[in-house]
């Protein structure tokens, strides 16, 4: 019998798992989640700040670059590629099998850059070339400087996980940025047919955003989530059916897919799948935890959720203003709380291995 995690993607929705850790990948449970239906894995500064301070699987590692007398900046890129490499090495029979739609691994650009076109333009067909693998995507933040970058990388033909999307605004902006690109493409004579995208749109963290100012007992606590997002599917439904598009599409061009993002549920009163079995349908990725994923294959229901009420959802929105709620506001304030959270989080990194390199040399030279 299919587990839920292969109905999911047979229902349009793939399922990836937010999470790398170099322990899964040397131990063969990385494979093991792919054989169970994984099929793409995505990682940020907060994932990998847990998996080397909180494992001894880096120890050998970081003691050999300590002794080469690298930064710890420079440690932390030659571990994370390292795990990147052979994460899509792993998964690499999913793009293949695929057709090149599923199997990839996403890496972040250093947070420092969320807020810089410039460095994020450069960076960007930088460390994709130094990845070397082509099911690779490279992550850039969805702020207002985001965008450009978003779109000179497209042009330059690298793959773009955008991240951080709260807002519908946004989401709409990095889909023209997305398109602009595809178009540059177009115009300078190169192939659009095996350039992808997705574009990572949060939920969990609105309804934490939104119950925090609804009163106690309010109908629309936990509801915000997923109003937002399904209003978001119907933007990616207007976009990829335009004229506009099409004439890309009859070009080669992949769509830009809605990649439903922080699924795991944070309040214990709602459902520990909600945000993966409202938001199933055609042309998704959602990437989950390892908990929520667990939790997806023992109780998870797969059927069409993601375009279904969706009138229902735009009244949720409605009243959540009519209470008093700026989703403009919440939105905005999530986005910059969730830059300054990576940020945070690779500074702490950063400061971990400065901390465990300065051991490794004490231990060599004593």
């Amino acid at each position: 019998m299919t587990n839920t995690l292969k109905q999911l993607a047979a229902a349009g929705t793939s399922p990836w798992l937010d999470n790398i850790r170099r322990g899964w990948l040397e131990s063969g449970e990385f494979r093991r989640m792919v054989d169970e239906g994984i099929v793409g894995v995505t990682s940020n500064p907060t994932i990998f700040q847990k998996a080397i301070a909180d494992s001894t699987d880096y120890d050998e590692a970081v003691a050999a670059l300590a002794a080469s007398g690298m930064s710890p900046t420079d440690a932390f890129f030659e571990l994370a590629i390292a795990d990147v490499r052979d994460a899509a090495d792993q998964i690499k029979p999913v793009y293949e099998a695929t057709g090149h739609l599923d199997g990839y691994v996403s890496f972040e650009l250093p947070p420092s850059m969320a807020n810089d076109t410039a460095a994020s333009t450069t960076a960007a067909p930088e460390f994709f070339e130094r990845i070397g693998r082509p099911n690779i995507f490279i992550k850039i933040p969805g702020t207002a400087e985001g965008v450009p970058a978003i779109e000179k990388t497209i042009a330059a033909g690298v793959n773009v996980n955008v991240t951080l999307l709260f807002s519908l605004e946004n989401y709409e902006a990095v889909h023209e940025a997305y398109i602009r690109g595809l178009q540059h493409r177009v115009e300078a004579g190169e192939p659009i047919d095996d350039l992808h995208s997705v574009a990572s749109f949060f939920v969990s963290r609105v309804d934490t955003a939104v119950d925090k100012e609804l009163p106690e007992g309010s109908p629309l606590r936990g509801k915000a989530a997923v109003a937002n997002a399904k209003l978001a599917y119907q933007q990616f439904l207007g976009i990829t059916g335009s004229d506009r598009w099409r004439k890309l599409a009859e070009k080669g061009a992949n769509v830009q897919r809605p990649l439903w993002a922080s699924t795991g549920t944070k309040n214990p009163e709602y459902s520990d799948v909600l945000y993966v079995d409202e938001l199933i349908g055609p042309d998704c990725v959602n990437t989950m935890p390892e908990g929520t994923i667990a939790a997806f294959l023992d109780h998870g229901t797969v059927r069409r959720t993601v375009d279904e009420d969706v009138d229902g959802g735009r009244r949720v929105i409605e009243q959540v203003e009519a209470a008093g709620i700026s989703m403009e506001a919440v939105t905005a304030k999530l986005e910059t709380d969730g830059v300054k959270s990576f940020s945070n989080s690779f500074d702490s990194l950063i400061s971990t291995l400065a901390k465990s390199m300065e051991d490794q040399r004490a231990r060599g030279a004593a």
